[in-house]
């Protein structure tokens, strides 16, 4: 693997905020609608990532310079918005993950980008399901 912490970090932070944010569905999908679709959305969230933990010592959370949350991100209406604000979360780290990957592991990379094609297939489902 190259070494470029700067782009390392950025991994990390889109792995964490990939599976955050595809955790939360999930969790809405198995308790409040006993959706199979959690099923699909807890295979997604189990990626393998060969070395992982050489992401890890990249993290500095504590300087991240857009740590304080927005208005926007502080504010839900409804379990649709947090379930449409969580899913656009996790395909937009799908898309980093999957053009950073490519300067490291073209495997890992398309593995991505199939993730964000079946969250897009998925997003559908599960606004039918929510009767929008």
């Amino acid at each position: 693997m190259k070494n470029n912490p700067p782009l390392l970090r950025t991994i990390d932070a889109n792995i964490n905020r990939f599976k955050e944010g595809i955790r939360v569905v999930e969790d809405i999908l198995r308790y409040e609608y006993d959706s199979p679709l959690a099923k699909e959305l807890k295979t997604i969230r189990h990626i393998t990532l060969p070395d992982y933990e050489k992401f890890i010592k990249f993290r500095n959370s504590d300087k991240d310079i857009l740590k304080p949350s927005t208005k926007s991100e502080q504010t839900r209406t409804s379990v649709k918005d947090i379930i449409v604000s969580n899913l656009k979360r996790t395909q937009e780290s799908a898309r980093v993950l999957e053009e950073s990957f490519k300067l490291y592991d073209i495997i890992i990379s398309e593995k991505f980008k199939d993730a964000r094609y079946k969250l897009y297939s998925l997003e559908k489902e599960i606004l039918e399901l929510l009767g929008t």
